[in-house]
């Protein structure tokens, strides 16, 4: 669901509410948006109207069963509870919880916005130009706003403490990747940047940290992918023949030069010829040498992401427990304490902490270091009267 538009108004619905400010995107990030503990950046929990139009699929379903099909993160009785109230919608007006939604209907959810949180880590401008901007993104933040990611984005965190908008990505990085990422300023040089990304002007680079030694002579992975977009996960083509029948792989090409290996690890330098979603993750994976702490593609079997209501990375993490050191304790108890710097919501299912459910401390810090000190992206971009060389 997508957000749009700015309104105020009054759930006398629920008994003892006050009239709530809704955000939506047209709200800008505030540096006072964020909260750090711990190494983490939160976000402060905020009202938000999410605005979506009914897709076909969705026509025929119950209004309840809609959100409860598609929206696996809260239960069956929020939604049942949330319809009542006036807090899901259908064309703005309040509707009964059998009521039978039709294709292209306006549905509206209003609800107590909680983002999980990302590491602590600046994102650095490294190059700011009048119609250009090259920044340093860590480790574990979405470049945009997707999900259940919005303030705690590259985007946002460059609105709120640097003033930088509206901002056009030329190219994406995986929320777990570090790296290199280049803005425009205006839709039209984002068009003209696309361009040349496509006329292959800009050289994306990675490096990894894989299982095993890899081999010494340059490998070259020449295998099509296919992306399963409900479970979050790609898989390779082998002998034409998809492991998902139900979807067709594109072609794809990596090549990977070892830099060196310690008899038990590898790190590996990794130049993509066509960007596929996961592309080096998973031809790493065919190649018999994963990311070292990859569990998405290091573990056999990852439970279904759609059946759990949650992103792959993280169903595949929830298989295993990474070793706690003595420094890494249970900060669960300042989760608690963090309702004091923010409005409790009597029907918000994630108060009163300040994470959403499935993010507390000591789960999102074996989660997110998944990829920190794994892969990153160095970009070599040229043009006939510039180039940026950074190495990360």
């Amino acid at each position: 669901m997508s957000g749009s538009g700015k309104r105020k108004r009054d759930d006398g619905e629920e008994a003892g509410m006050e009239a709530i400010v809704w955000q939506t995107p047209a709200n800008p990030p505030e540096p006072r948006d964020y909260i750090f503990r711990n190494g983490r950046r939160y976000v402060r929990p905020y009202y938000f109207e999410f605005i979506s139009h009914a897709k076909k699929r969705w026509a025929g379903k119950t209004i309840v069963d809609l959100f409860a099909e598609e929206f696996k993160g809260r239960s069956y009785d929020y939604y049942v509870s949330a319809v009542r109230c006036g807090r899901i919608r259908v064309d703005d007006k309040m509707v009964h919880t059998s009521y039978v939604v039709q294709s292209s209907q306006k549905i509206s959810h209003f609800l107590h916005r909680h983002e999980p949180p990302v590491l602590a880590g600046d994102v650095l401008v490294l190059q700011n130009e009048a119609d250009i901007l090259t920044v340093y993104k860590p480790a574990s933040v979405p470049v945009h706003p997707c999900g259940q990611y919005r303030k705690n984005t590259v985007v946002g965190i460059l609105q709120a403490e640097h003033g930088l908008a509206p901002l056009y990505p030329v190219h994406r990085l995986d929320r777990l990747v570090s790296g290199l990422l280049i803005f425009a300023k205006s839709a039209d040089k984002a068009d003209f940047l696309r361009q040349q990304v496509e006329a292959g002007l800009l050289q994306k680079e990675y490096i990894a940290k894989v299982i095993g030694v890899f081999p010494e002579k340059e490998v070259v992975i020449d295998a099509n992918i296919c992306y399963n977009a409900r479970e979050g996960r790609s898989f390779v083509e082998i002998n034409d023949s998809c492991i998902d029948k139900a979807f067709k792989g594109k072609t794809a090409c990596t090549k990977f030069t070892r830099i060196n290996t310690n008899g038990k690890y590898s790190l590996v330098l990794c130049k993509p010829v066509t960007g596929r979603t996961h592309q080096i993750r998973v031809h790493l994976q065919c190649a018999g040498h994963p990311i070292a702490n990859d569990m998405l593609y290091c573990s056999e079997y990852v439970p279904s992401r759609s059946a759990n209501g949650v992103g792959a990375d993280r169903a595949a993490s929830a298989t295993c427990k990474p070793p706690m050191s003595n420094s890494h304790k249970d900060y669960s108890f300042a989760e608690d304490s963090a309702s004091e710097e923010f409005s409790i919501d009597p029907m918000c299912t994630n108060c009163p902490n300040l994470p959403p459910k499935g993010y507390g401390f000591s789960h999102y810090i074996g989660h997110c270091n998944i990829f920190v000190p794994r892969i990153c992206c160095s970009l070599i971009y040229m043009t006939p009267t510039r180039m940026y060389g950074y190495l990360v």
